[in-house]
């Protein structure tokens, strides 16, 4: 059988093939074709009908030809590419949500898909908590300020400080993987935890040690800081828009490292010039990288990162091990874990 690790410059094609090596043995005799797509060192984005892919339909044909499986992580999987593999069967997305990967058509050919859940669940939580602190605290301006020369010992006045995690409330907007394991650590920070998600269940709410609000007003209005983890869906887009930012207390904090669509950047940047928020973190954005001409690149108070928060070697890992299992299980008959279609 012929596979197709379509890797990229974060999970490698190769360690695809590592994966599957310890997964059905190294001399498993399958022919495993590697593929290397350029992200991030190009930032992915729409290819034909699918989002966040990286590389060129023609490209993903010609690589996949008669491949019964395809290993990818940002591969574009579009109608046009289904339709020129007919030898493909399985298509594994080593991530969260297979958004490069027309479902529909993947269906109508037969083609089973999977993701891998959680594969960076825990790198992204560390993330948000990093951000949080860090635009909480000062941290990027107090670091430039010190390695131009200057010691900023204003950052020690009471107006200039900033808040701590310890006494806080902070809102949650979202319970998911990574939502979870932010709560918990929070409250490990001494913080009062709010979330909200229409969709968590009881048992996880629990485990967090945070209090569940019924709706996102309730908890807008009472957060020093808030927080983004839910997925970007029609229902999700523009999530915190103008009105709902005007819900936060005065000189809170605003985080997302989800998806940048949930969140509307000019009114982020009205409250930051403003001075009515006290600060935000960014590591994702509407378009990215934000252009030129972007209020975001001059707002004050404002921590930004290039989409790094599921960034580490340990996720990249990961998603190749879940990925490898996949097929293990497709190869063997079995029920397939993280079916979505």
């Amino acid at each position: 059988m012929r596979i197709l690790a379509a890797g990229d410059h974060f999970v490698a094609p190769d360690l695809f093939a590592r994966e599957l090596a310890a997964v059905l043995g190294e001399d498993h005799g399958h022919t495993v074709a590697p593929l290397t797509l350029p992200w991030p060192l190009t930032p992915f984005g729409p290819v034909s009908e699918v989002d966040e892919a990286s590389g060129d339909e023609d490209t993903m044909i010609d690589a996949l030809g008669d491949a019964e499986v395809c290993l990818t992580q940002m591969g574009p999987v579009t109608a046009k590419v289904l339709a020129s593999a007919p030898s493909l069967r399985l298509v594994v997305v080593g991530r969260g949500g297979p958004v490069n990967v027309n479902l529909e058509a993947a269906e109508e050919h037969g083609v089973r898909v999977c993701n891998t859940p959680g594969r960076n669940a825990a790198a992204t939580a560390e993330y948000t908590v990093a951000m949080m602190l860090a635009a909480m605290r000062r941290v990027p301006e107090t670091s430039a300020a010190l390695a131009s020369g200057r010691w900023a010992g204003e950052f020690y006045t009471y107006e200039n400080c900033g808040p701590g995690l310890d006494g806080a409330t902070v809102g949650l907007v979202g319970c998911g993987a990574v939502g979870s394991r932010v709560a918990r650590a929070l409250t490990a920070f001494g913080a009062r935890v709010l979330v909200y998600d229409p969709y968590a269940d009881a048992a996880t709410l629990r485990d967090t040690g945070a209090s569940a609000v019924s709706t996102l007003d309730e908890l807008l209005r009472a957060s020093d800081v808030v927080s983004l983890h839910a997925r970007l869906t029609a229902e999700t887009r523009g999530l915190l828009g103008a009105r709902e930012l005007a819900l936060l207390p005065d000189g809170a904090v605003v985080v997302n490292c989800a998806r940048g669509a949930l969140l509307d950047e000019d009114a982020l940047c009205d409250g930051l010039e403003s001075g009515r928020l006290a600060g935000a973190a960014l590591d994702v954005f509407a378009v990215e990288p934000p252009p030129a001409d972007s209020r975001l690149r001059t707002a004050p108070r404002l921590v930004m990162t290039p989409h790094l928060a599921g960034a580490n070697t340990a996720v990249a890992h990961n998603a190749a091990r879940i990925a490898a299992a996949e097929v293990g299980r497709y190869l063997r008959g079995e029920p397939l874990a993280h079916r979505v279609v």
